[in-house]
């Protein structure tokens, strides 16, 4: 009988499987709510309490049995440790370019103010961000030429020029972009910049873009110093400050996210 079954269950195609155990964990979860249910309001005629009236069901049957969050990932990793080292070099004028708002940006407006350019209108307002919405593969007004000491775009230039967000599809948008943070920023001034790393470099249309580190370095060498990097691998762990030089000669993952730290010559 064993046999049988175990048989049968490799002549199942996964997706089939899948939706027979996705139907199997409702029908529990829902019994479970049920029973949870009749407990709470057993409770509540025992109690005699008149505070609470049960109100609209409003079931959550997927949390019981999940974890409290993740703390891997790119975003994770890379907008904490960031927003640390900004703390840590507590610079004049911090400015942001595209990167995420829930993450990133709210750590840093926790302990100081900063600046936020995006080609997307902002919903809603907070303390200490300032939005200015900016289409940054334009050419820049002469008032954001040198203008911060501090400035970073994480997990954004991948972006660019692909026409995802709204921006025009340019195929070298991403050097235009780069080269923009250069000229953004003040000489002595820290840079912070994340995207995709992998080998082969390419384009996967129109999500993003994904560079080999060595290409990030070319494209940067002798307008920057490389300060600090880490890397979040495959498996979405953080490596902290590692050997650049090292990455550069053995790196050869198909998909992580490279954190570089620079300071503009």
């Amino acid at each position: 009988m064993v046999k049988i079954v175990n048989f049968a269950k490799k002549l199942i195609p996964l997706p089939i499987k899948r939706s027979i155990y996705k139907t199997w964990r409702n029908y529990i979860q829902k019994k479970e709510f049920y029973s949870d249910l009749k407990v709470l309001k057993h409770q509540q005629i025992v109690s005699n309490d008149v505070h609470f009236i049960l109100g609209k069901l409003y079931p959550c049957l997927d949390e019981k049995y999940a974890n409290n969050g993740t703390a891997k990932g790119d975003y994770f990793h890379q907008d904490l440790l960031v927003a640390n080292r900004i703390f840590k070099n507590n610079p004049q004028k911090h400015i942001d370019i595209g990167s995420r708002v829930d993450g990133f940006v709210a750590h840093v407006a926790s302990f100081r103010e900063i600046f936020v350019i995006d080609i997307r209108p902002s919903v809603g307002k907070a303390h200490n961000i300032n939005f200015i919405q900016y289409d940054f593969l334009s050419n820049l007004d002469d008032s954001m030429l040198n203008s911060c000491d501090s400035l970073s775009c994480l997990h954004a230039m991948e972006h660019f020029g692909l026409g995802r967000y709204g921006d025009p599809v340019n195929f070298n948008g991403h050097i235009i972009g780069m080269n923009n943070l250069y000229r953004m920023l003040k000489p002595g001034g820290k840079l912070y910049f994340s995207v995709p790393i992998g080998i082969p470099q390419r384009i996967e249309f129109n999500a993003h873009r994904i560079f080999s580190p060595q290409y990030i370095v070319q494209q940067y060498k002798g307008k920057f110093t490389f300060d600090f990097f880490s890397y979040v691998d495959e498996k979405g762990d953080l490596n902290e400050n590692q050997d650049l030089e090292k990455i550069l000669s053995e790196y050869n993952d198909n998909y992580g996210c490279g954190i570089f730290e620079m300071t503009k010559l």
